[in-house]
C-alpha cells in the first residue's frame, strides 16, 4: 500500500476529548474517528487490525469445533418476552417499532436468537453437542460511553454458544472456550488475570471474566497478593474477623452530628469497624433492612443477585416513615414486622453502635445475635484494599483497575427451559438443551493491545495483529536511486505476499518518521542515498532503538527472517 494514496488521517496534535492512551493513539494513529457520542468509524488502517483479530479468534474457535454462522441484529420482541429479558435489559437495550407497529430491538446480545435456532433445528441427543460462533455488530445505549471503543453504543462481538446434553458436557465446553480464549490473548501479546464474575441478566451457575489490567479499566477486581485467588469487585469476598467488644446492655448515647458513619465515628473517638450501617431498601414495595460494618459498603450488585433486580434503597420520607429518624440514625432495633439482612462478616459480633431511630441519637452495646432479629447473614459487602483474602490465610486483597476482555458463562437451562429448547434424549425422555454462552469484545481487545504495546512516539503493534509487518521509508523520494530501490524493496515483498506500507510522499524525514513511529508499523526499512551509496539499508524494529544495516539484496530474506523470530513470540 501507498501512503500518498492511502485514507490515513493522522493527527499531530493531542485529541482533547480523550484521557485514556488508547483513546489517544486510536485517533491519533487515525484508525477510528468518532461519528457522535459511543459511534466510531474504523477507517483502513483500523480495520485491518480488527481483521487481524477477528482471523486469530477464529483461528481458535475453529480449532475447539466451533461452527461460524451469522444471526440477525434485527430481532422482534415476542423471543425476549419468552426470557423477560425485554424488561430486564430496560433502557440499554435499543427497542422500536416497524411501520407495523411491532415492538422490535437491536440485539444487545444473542442467547434468545440462537435457543430459538437449537429448538427449531436439533431434536435428538445424536444431533448434541454443537458449538456455534459469529463475529457480529451488537448494540447497547450505553448512558455514558467512554475510553472511545471502550464502552461504546455500536461494536463488534464474538460471541460462541454451546449446546451439549447434559452439565458434564457444558463444563468440557467451557473448559475448551478458556482454553481458547487463553491461546487468543496469548497471541496478540496480553497478559491477563482470569476472575470469577457475576452473571448478571446473562444468569446461568458460573461465570468467568478475561481481564487486562490497567488503570485506562472501569473495572475494578480483587487479587490476593499470596494466593490466587481473583474476582471481579462485583462478587469478591472476604473473611473479617468479628468484632468482639464489651459484653454489656443496650444503651442509647447522644450524637448530634451528620448522621455518617464518619462523622459519628470522628464525634466518639470510635473505629468505623465497631459501627453497623443501617441501610434501608424497597423490594416489591416492602422495606428490607440491609446492615454492614461501617467500614465498608453495601455491594448493591451483590444484593440484586441475592434479593432480586426489583428494589431501590428507600425515599428520604419512606425512611423517616418507618422509623421516625432520617437517614443516618436508624436500625431495625425496635421496628417490627420489617426483615433483617445482615452481611456474613456481621456474625457473632457485638459491643456494637448502631442508630437509634432518633435524629441525633444512637445505641452502643449491641450484640448482633441478641439484639437484632436477622433473617439471614448474606455476603453483602464490596471488599477493599487490605481485607483478608477469602482462600489463604495469609493473604491480603489488593485491587487493580482492569479491562473486561472476554466473558464465560455456563447458562445451563436458563434459556432452554424458558423457551421449551428440548431435545429427545436416548432413554426417549424431553430434555433441556445444556447452554454456555461466550463472548470477546474486539475493539476492547485492540485498545488492550495499544494500552500495552506504546512509548511516547505512539504505537508499538505485535506482528500478530499490526495493519502491516512492514514500513518502507524512502528518506528522498526524489532520489532516482532511493526511489528505484524503495520501490524494488516493495514489489519484492508483494510477491513474497507480504504488504508492506511505503512512504512515497515527498515530505521532510522528519515528518515521515514521525508518522511511522505514531502508527507503530513494527519493521522500519529506511532508505537514504547516503546509505546506499555505503552499500547498505537501515532496518529496525519499532520497539527497539538499535539499527542494523543491511545490504538491500539481503534485505528481504533479513526481514523474512526477523518477521519469524518476531512470530515465535506470540505462538501458543
Amino acid at each position: 500500500m501507498r501512503f500518498s494514496k492511502y485514507f490515513l488521517p493522522t493527527l499531530k496534535e493531542f485529541p482533547k476529548e480523550a484521557k485514556e492512551i488508547s483513546h489517544v493513539l486510536l485517533l491519533k494513529s487515525g484508525l477510528i474517528k468518532p461519528l457522535m457520542s459511543g459511534v466510531y468509524e474504523y477507517l483502513p488502517l483500523g480495520l485491518r487490525v480488527i481483521k487481524n483479530i477477528k482471523a486469530i479468534i477464529r483461528e481458535e474457535m475453529d480449532r475447539i469445533g466451533g461452527q461460524e454462522l451469522l444471526l440477525p441484529v434485527l430481532t422482534n420482541r415476542e423471543l425476549w418476552d419468552e426470557s423477560k429479558r425485554w424488561d430486564d435489559f430496560g433502557e440499554e437495550m435499543f427497542k422500536f417499532k416497524d411501520r407495523n407497529k411491532r415492538d422490535l430491538c437491536l440485539a444487545p446480545t444473542h442467547e434468545e436468537i440462537i435457543t430459538d435456532l437449537a429448538r427449531r433445528e436439533i431434536q435428538s441427543y445424536r444431533e448434541l453437542p454443537q458449538l456455534w460462533y459469529q463475529i457480529q455488530t451488537k448494540f447497547r445505549d450505553e448512558p455514558r460511553p467512554r475510553g472511545a471503543v471502550l464502552r461504546i453504543r455500536q461494536f463488534f462481538m464474538k460471541d460462541s454458544y454451546s449446546l451439549d446434553r447434559d452439565f458434564e458436557g457444558l463444563d468440557k465446553s467451557f473448559e475448551k472456550h478458556y482454553d481458547a480464549y487463553t491461546r487468543i490473548f496469548r497471541k496478540c501479546g496480553l497478559d491477563i488475570v482470569v476472575v470469577g464474575a457475576s452473571s448478571g441478566v446473562m444468569g446461568g451457575s458460573q461465570s468467568n471474566e478475561f481481564m487486562f489490567l490497567s488503570e485506562s479499566g472501569e473495572d475494578s477486581i480483587a487479587l490476593c497478593d499470596k494466593c490466587d485467588y481473583a474476582a471481579n469487585i462485583e462478587v469478591a469476598t472476604t473473611r473479617l474477623q468479628p468484632i468482639c467488644g464489651e459484653k454489656k446492655k443496650i444503651k442509647e448515647i447522644h450524637t448530634p452530628v451528620v448522621g455518617t458513619v464518619d462523622a459519628v465515628s470522628n464525634f466518639l473517638k470510635k473505629p468505623k469497624e465497631l459501627f453497623i450501617k443501617s441501610l434501608l431498601y424497597i423490594i416489591k414495595n416492602k422495606p428490607v433492612f440491609v446492615l454492614v460494618r461501617g467500614d465498608h459498603d453495601v455491594n448493591e450488585n451483590k444484593l440484586a443477585s441475592i434479593l432480586g433486580f426489583e428494589f431501590r434503597p428507600a425515599h428520604t420520607e419512606e425512611v423517616k416513615e418507618l422509623t421516625g429518624a432520617e437517614i443516618g440514625y436508624i436500625s431495625p432495633i425496635g421496628i417490627d414486622n420489617v426483615k433483617t439482612y445482615a452481611d456474613s462478616n456481621l456474625r457473632n459480633s457485638n459491643g456494637m453502635i448502631t442508630g437509634a431511630n432518633k435524629n441525633e441519637y444512637h445505641i452502643e452495646g449491641v450484640d448482633i445475635t441478641r439484639d437484632i432479629n436477622i433473617e439471614k447473614f448474606i455476603d453483602i459487602i464490596t471488599v477493599k484494599n487490605n481485607d483478608p483474602c477469602p482462600q489463604c490465610k495469609n493473604g491480603t486483597i489488593k485491587i487493580k483497575k482492569a479491562i473486561e476482555l472476554g466473558h464465560l458463562f455456563k447458562l445451563g437451562t436458563k434459556y432452554s427451559k424458558s423457551m421449551k429448547c428440548l431435545f429427545t434424549d436416548n432413554d426417549g425422555t424431553e430434555k433441556p438443551i445444556v447452554m454456555g454462552s461466550y463472548g470477546i469484545g474486539i475493539e476492547r481487545l485492540m485498545a488492550a493491545v495499544i494500552d500495552k504495546f506504546h512509548d511516547n512516539k505512539g504505537i508499538l503493534w505485535p506482528v500478530s495483529v499490526a495493519p502491516f509487518l512492514i514500513h518502507i521509508i524512502p528518506i528522498d523520494i526524489s532520489n532516482d536511486n532511493v526511489k528505484e530501490t524503495s520501490e524494488e524493496l516493495y514489489e519484492t515483498f508483494l510477491r513474497e505476499n507480504i504488504e508492506p506500507l511505503i512512504d512515497d510522499r515527498d515530505e521532510r524525514p522528519g515528518f515521515k518518521f514521525h508518522d511511522a513511529d505514531l502508527i507503530g508499523i513494527p519493521v522500519q526499512i529506511i532508505v537514504g542515498d547516503r546509505s546506499l551509496k555505503e552499500g547498505f539499508c537501515e532496518i529496525k524494529l519499532r520497539h527497539e532503538e538499535k539499527k542494523q544495516r543491511i545490504s538491500p539484496s539481503e534485505v528481504i530474506s533479513f526481514v523474512k527472517k526477523l518477521i519469524f523470530q518476531e512470530r515465535k513470540k506470540y505462538e501458543v
